[in-house]
Order: C-alpha cells, then structure tokens, then sequence
C-alpha cells in the first residue's frame, strides 16, 4: 500500500504554524512536490474551504483536514506529527496528528475503502498511540500499511458497511441479541471520505458500551451496501449521523430517529445512542418519513431535539435553495431577451406580437417572419420563456418549504398553496407562508394513525389531497388577503425608496452578503432580491435595484481579497494567498463570494469586517445612483442586463478599493495575539510577544 504514502509525505515533530490552514497548506505543498498534485494552491483550497464547513477535528488529538480536488492526480495521505498542538474543531482540543487525504475528482471505490479504512483506525487509542511513538517517517509508512494493507482486495467482495473488521460491528449480522434494543443507523459526509466511517465506528462502540445492538450503513464515496430490508423491520430506532440526504430514506419508515452532523457522531456518539435509546421507547418520538401508517414526518421534523428556529431557518433555506434554479435561469433568459430584442420587448410581451413569434419559430415558419428580424424573434422567445420559469417562483418556493417539513408528500400541498398565493397577489411572503403551512398540516395530518389497507395511499393521495385543501383554502379564503395587502404596501414603499431611504438599504443588504460568504445571512438577502426580480419593471425599477445591489455587493470580498494580496499589499500575504488573490479575480468578477472563504478561514476577524464596509459601500452607492439588475447572476459577465451600467462599475470599483485598505489598515495595525504577520512567517520571525499584542504595531 506504499502507493498512498511514502516517507517523503511525512514529517515528525514539526511546527507547521498556528492555524489549521497554516498546516494544511504545508501539507498540500508535500503532496504537490511528492508529484501527487499539480497545484499545492488548488488543493490547499479545497481542503480549507472543506474545513470551513465543518472542523476535521476529532477526539484524541487527531484532524483530519480531506478534500477531492482536480489538482490531484492519485489518492494520497500526507502526514504530520506536530510539536504544537493546532486547532482543527475538536471538542476536546487542539490536535498534533494531522493525515491529510488528498482524493482525484475520479477516486475510485477501491482506493476510498483503504482511506476510510485508515479513518476507522485513527479512533482507536492504539494506533493513534502508535503513530505518536513512531521514531522515524519510515514507521509512520509501515503502521498505515498494516492498516489499511488488504482492504482493497476485500472491498471487492464487502464494500460499504460490511467491511469485516471494525465494520463488522456496524453492519452487525442475523445474531442480533434479542433482549437488547436493536438500532440501525446511517452516517454520511459531504466528501464520504473520512468522518462517515469514523461516525459508523464510533456510533458502534457507543452501542455496545450501552448494551445495544447497532448496524450503520456508511453512504461514503465507494459502493454502499444497503442494510438488509429484515433488519431495518426489526429495529426499534434509527440514527441518522449525516450532513447530506439519505439515500433511499423510505427504507426506514415509521421508525423513532435522532438525527444529527455526521460530526456529531464523531464527537458524541454516546449521546446519540442515547438519545436513540430513549426515542426506542417514546411513542411520541419524531419519527422518520412515512412511519407505520405510510405518513410522513420530513427531513426537518426528524430533527428530534433540534430548536424550532434551526428547523425553521433550515425549511426556509431549502425552499430558497431549490427556488433559485428557477429564478437564475429565468432572470437570465429576460436578460438575453433585452439584449436581443430591445428594451420595448416588455411592452410588446403585453401584445400578440411576441405569441406570433413564438408561434413562427416552432413552425419553422421562418422565411415569413415580420421586419423585425430572427434575432427579434428569437429575443422574444427567450424573454416567454424566462417569463414562464420566473413564474415558477413562488411556487417552487412553497412546495420545497412544505417537502422540507414533510417530505415528498409536502410537495403538491406546496405547489398548490404557492400558486394560490401568486393568484391572490400574495407574492414571495404568501409563498413562505403557504408553504409553511401546507408542510405542518401534511406532517401533521401524516401523525395520524390509520388502518393498514390505508396506509398505501395516505402518501400519494390522502396527505396531498387534504393538505392541498386546508392549506390553500386558508389561503384563500382567510390569510391571502392581509398577506396580499402587506406585498402591495410592501412594493409600494420599496418603489417610493429615494435619497437616503434608498442608500440606507443598500448598506443593510451590502452588510449582509458580506457577513458570511454564501452563508444563511447572505442567502436571506440574495432571496430577497430574487423574490422581487419578477414584479420589477420599467415603471416600478425598485426590485430590480435591489438585486443589482445585492450583486455588486456579493462581488466585492473576493474582488477585495484579490486587489489586497496581488496588488495593494503583497508583503502582508504568503504566496498560497496571492495565489488564492490572483483566482479570486475571476470569482469575484463572476459574483462567487465563496472566492473570499481561503482568506476568511484564514482571518476572519480581520477579512469579514472588511468585507462588510466595502460591501455596505457597494449597496449604497448602487442603490443611491438606481443601477439595475434584469439578471439574479452572472455578475460582470451579464453587462446586458444591467441598466446604468458605468455607475454599477463604480459601486463594484469602490466597495472593492474600500474593502481592501480596510483589511490592510487591519492586517498592519490590528495584530491578533500570539501571531506574526504573513511577511514575518516568510522571513521566519518570532511570534510577536504580550508586549507587542498590547499595542498597534506597524508590518
């Protein structure tokens, strides 16, 4: 197995810098010299935008920092035994074994069931006992060898859960003890990488300290093997350890759930099967989609203990997740009608011109086409068409809010009860709340105990057909209205927006797509802006210059990050975040936040506040001089859409210049304690003592 490591990929009690990033960009640069990489860079930022998401930490001292990258070309483990401890997320401190794994986009199965292998063996106390007595990196090679050594050729025949050795507990087997609680479970990661497997183990472990059978199947990277139908029958409880969707949930209907991160499987699994345990035995335990009379509870109210203002955030985030395919390419396709038809293609849109068109162009009847030409035509068709998919808005929205509470049953209600709210005039807040409510009366409605020749069609024809009837009944007939009232007066007051009224909001939106980079924050204010898109126009712009705003803010901390650390202060930058700056031009120039979250995983308390000025700068300026925005994406690449073009540069231009001497004036007087600025660690200086924390110190 020398071909995942080698001594060149490993070091030993070194000191690889304070951070996580610090340790993962040394560890990358390992990877790419050892020629298992093209760009250390790349793959530094994979792994650093993974470990933004969720720390690779995990008890014992151990991290695991993982990413699939493009730059790499074959499946890879860099080692280091740190002599000080770096933070990685863990509950219980900060971590001195870091494994780097380091995957190609095409890995095959083979290779992710020696890697989640080695995962596996990092929670148990004597390997991790024995990596940190290894004198030389050549012990490191052979320790991880007789590991993982084998694996391979057993995948082939076992993969998934049913790995034999510490997998062999997870999967359990027909010899289940009857007297004890029988559990099943599945844990899964974004990667399927490295915390799927330990979460299955250490749930396991957990299981079998507390006296219960436990059977996890990991839905890793490799081939998944399903848990046998009898078993999931049999268990009196399921454990969902996932941080994306189950696959083929409806195995596990009716049963009682817990579900939670797959790193809290990791870093509490006792408490899992705890609390699994407790919802074995309580007949009012949330239970998962579908339960014993084929109801179904949804994703979100299978959170068993989770807040109701998690649930909610997370209801309302998926609707808006799912909403916004429709608005991107709707947005897009009005765009290019203006661009190719002209701006009176609006008013036209009113007339039978552009159905004659449409109708000329799918009867090829194109040699008889009026004066106005094909690309007239064309343009009219695109403007139909992107009209249409915006129309899908609302409903979109509701229905996916109601299959986040509800599941697949929440769905129709959803659809329903947003096109109801589009009938009334009810707008985006009639869609939140109809989906809202067609998602809590199909859960609920899905709670009732039914008889067993029923149960086959509460999914598909009972839950749908009452829920669509309450849920939009009162829409229509008791909340519509008032819901209605308040968009109208909402609209007007947005349309009424002038001067200071105007700019005000820009700087909130501009201080909102900045705080978390493609975060819940950010996203409130990016639905926002879309939710209007389609009832802006010529004679009421103002939806249209609130998306223009959120935009040009959104790019402004990649665009910012870049101008910063190529151009106005490179000293202040190690060359991993110059390189970063040089690709953050383009994200930021295509509306990418994410193209800032290197520099902010890095140093957040000094790149987000700088950030949030120049963002707030752009929204202002944006909104002040009434630029608009016919498309919800694209950023500069859509200049077609953009009305008042040149002031919409300027907006972009200084909130990037704002954003950027902010993070410098930081980064050369705001020193955080017990760190040295990027210059000084390239020049090997000292950490900066008390005495140089406690006042400002120019780089």
């Amino acid at each position: 197995m020398s071909t995942l490591i080698s001594t060149d990929l490993v070091g030993l009690d070194e000191d690889l810098g304070g951070t996580s990033s610090d340790v993962i960009h040394a560890l990358a640069a390992r990877v790419a010299a050892a020629g298992r990489a093209g760009s250390a860079d790349s793959l530094a930022a994979d792994a650093i935008a993974r470990e933004a998401s969720v720390g690779t930490g995990v008890p014992g001292g151990i991290a695991i920092p993982h990413a699939r990258s493009a730059s790499v070309t074959e499946p890879t483990l860099s080692f280091s035994r740190l002599a000080r401890k770096v933070p990685f997320g863990a509950p219980d401190g900060d971590a001195d074994i870091v494994f780097m794994i380091a995957v190609p986009e095409g890995a095959d199965g083979d290779h992710m069931t020696v890697l989640s292998t080695l995962a596996r063996a990092l929670i148990r106390d004597d390997f991790t006992a024995a990596l940190r007595a290894a004198a030389t990196p050549a012990d490191i090679v052979a320790l991880v060898d007789s590991e993982v050594g084998g694996e391979v050729d057993a995948a082939r025949g076992v993969t998934g859960t049913a790995a034999p050795t510490a997998a062999a507990a997870a999967t359990g087997g027909p010899a289940a003890s009857a007297d004890r609680i029988r559990l099943v479970g599945v844990t899964a990661c974004p990667t399927g990488i490295a915390h799927t497997y330990m979460a299955a183990d250490a749930l396991v472990a957990a299981a079998t300290r507390a006296g219960a059978d436990l059977q996890i199947e990991t839905q890793g990277s490799g081939q998944v093997t399903p848990l046998d139908p009898a078993v999931i029958a049999a268990a009196d409880a399921v454990i969902f350890a996932v941080d994306v969707d189950v696959r083929d949930k409806a195995r596990f209907a009716g049963k009682p759930v817990v579900q939670g991160p797959v790193k809290r499987g990791v870093d509490e699994p006792d408490r899992m099967v705890e609390e699994a345990l407790v919802a074995a035995r309580d007949p009012r335990a949330a239970r998962v989609s579908g339960s014993a009379a084929g109801v179904a509870t949804g994703p979100a109210m299978q959170a068993g203990r989770r807040g109701f203002g998690s649930s909610l955030k997370t209801w309302l985030l998926t609707g808006v997740s799912y909403m916004i395919p429709f608005v991107a390419g709707g947005g897009l396709l009005i765009a290019l009608g203006f661009l190719l038809a002209g701006d009176n293609i609006a008013k036209t849109a009113a007339g039978n011109t552009v159905n004659n068109a449409v109708y000329a162009l799918t009867n090829y009847n194109l040699l008889h086409l009026p004066p106005q030409g094909l690309h007239w035509y064309l343009g009219a068709a695109a403007f139909e068409i992107g009209g249409l998919s915006l129309g899908f808005l609302v409903p979109a929205l509701a229905g996916f809010i109601a299959y986040a509470i509800a599941d697949r049953p929440g769905i129709a209600p959803g659809f329903v009860a947003g096109s109801v709210a589009v009938f009334l005039g009810a707008g985006f807040l009639g869609g939140l709340v109809g989906g809202l409510l067609a998602g809590a009366i199909a859960y609920a409605i899905g709670r009732i105990q039914v008889p067993r020749f029923v149960r086959g069609l509460m999914p598909v024809v009972i839950i749908p057909l009452f829920a669509s009837i309450v849920a939009s009944g009162l829409l229509l007939l008791v909340l519509g209205g008032p819901i209605a009232w308040l968009t109208k007066e909402l609209s007007l007051w947005l349309n009424s927006l002038t001067g200071s009224g105007a700019i005000v909001l820009g700087i909130i939106l501009g201080l909102m797509m900045c705080f978390d980079l493609g975060g819940p924050v950010n996203k409130v204010a990016y639905a926002f802006a879309v939710a209007g898109l389609s009832a802006g126009s010529a004679a009421h712009p103002a939806p249209l210059e609130i998306m223009a705003a959120v935009m040009g803010a959104g790019m402004v901390p990649p665009l910012a990050m870049a101008f910063a650390s190529t151009v106005l202060y490179r000293k202040g930058f190690t060359q991993v975040e110059r390189n970063n700056g040089a690709a953050a031009w383009l994200l930021g120039a295509s509306f990418i936040s994410e193209g800032a979250i290197p520099f902010a995983a890095a140093d957040p308390l000094r790149v987000i506040p700088a950030s949030m000025v120049g963002g707030a700068v752009t929204g202002a300026i944006s909104m002040g001089a009434h630029v608009t925005s016919q498309a919800p994406h694209g950023g500069i690449f859509v200049f077609f859409a953009i009305g008042n073009l040149l002031m919409w540069i300027v907006a972009i231009l200084a909130g990037t210049v704002v954003s950027a001497f902010v993070l410098v004036g930081l980064k050369r007087f705001v020193r955080r304690a017990g760190t040295i600025t990027a210059a000084e660690a390239e020049a090997g200086a000292a950490a900066p003592t008390a005495a140089d924390v406690r006042e400002p110190v120019a780089a």
